[in-house]
């Protein structure tokens, strides 16, 4: 990254990347298709969950598509959110360790944050809000304000436009997921950091595009602010930071 080419954006992702998961999205899948009346325990519930896990970070609803017809994904969506808000009252939500402090770095430095995510409107509200991390973003975005979500670049496109990027060259985008490394890929991003903290390994958000390979999100502003190394040198040290 050359001091001619700036990073001004960076686009952050939620669960997994900016707040801890500990199992609540993936206990909230499974909750939800359970409702719609595939049962814990059989091949049909551990084939759904199969293709959930493989498609994390996607839009949920468009996920719930893939697996049901339109009106019978729209009650897995409600289901869905529903058991992520009783996870939530019942254990909590917390960030990732220097999450905060990351996007408190990063904005001190004049660089704007959007907060992305593949949830629903909904629950995104009750993160940022569980949070107290409305004040935390220049711009929060999910699925309903684009027509399409990730892994298709609409997203980062749309904090582009509302942010007034100049370049799309200029923007960051992090992420724990293949569908995060492929929508920053796709949005034509400098630097799409993939964090172990979250859904997919090292070697999936590799194989997605990675440009870079971090421990977590906490890494992301000396990788923004005092110059990227090589994605070969992050890649390999990522690991053992």
């Amino acid at each position: 990254m050359s001091e001619a080419e700036p990073i001004t954006v960076a686009c952050l992702d939620l669960a997994g990347t900016t707040v801890a998961d500990d199992d609540t999205v993936e206990t909230a899948f499974a909750e939800a298709i359970a409702a719609l009346g595939t049962a814990r325990g059989t091949a049909a519930h551990e084939r759904a969950m199969t293709h959930i896990r493989a498609s994390r970070g996607g839009s949920k609803i468009e996920i719930f598509r893939s697996l049901f017809d339109e009106a019978r994904a729209q009650a897995a969506n409600m289901a869905f959110e529903r058991s992520y808000d009783q996870l939530v009252d019942r254990h909590g939500l917390r960030a990732v360790p220097g999450a905060a402090d990351a996007i408190e770095r990063l904005r001190g430095a004049g660089v704007r944050v959007c907060l992305l995510t593949g949830f629903g409107r909904s629950t995104q509200a009750r993160i940022l809000d569980t949070l107290g991390w409305w004040d935390h973003a220049d711009l929060t975005l999910c699925p309903e304000d684009v027509a399409r979500g990730r892994p298709w670049p609409d997203l980062v496109l749309t904090a582009a436009l509302r942010l007034g990027v100049d370049d799309v060259r200029h923007i960051a985008v992090c992420g724990d997921t293949a569908n995060d490394m492929l929508t920053g890929r796709r949005s034509g991003a400098s630097i799409v950091a993939g964090v172990l903290t979250g859904a997919h390994d090292r070697a999936r958000l590799l194989t997605a595009g990675a440009t870079h390979i971090l421990p977590s999100v906490a890494a992301l502003p000396d990788l923004i602010l005092k110059g990227a190394p090589t994605p070969l040198d992050t890649a390999l040290t990522a690991d053992h930071g």
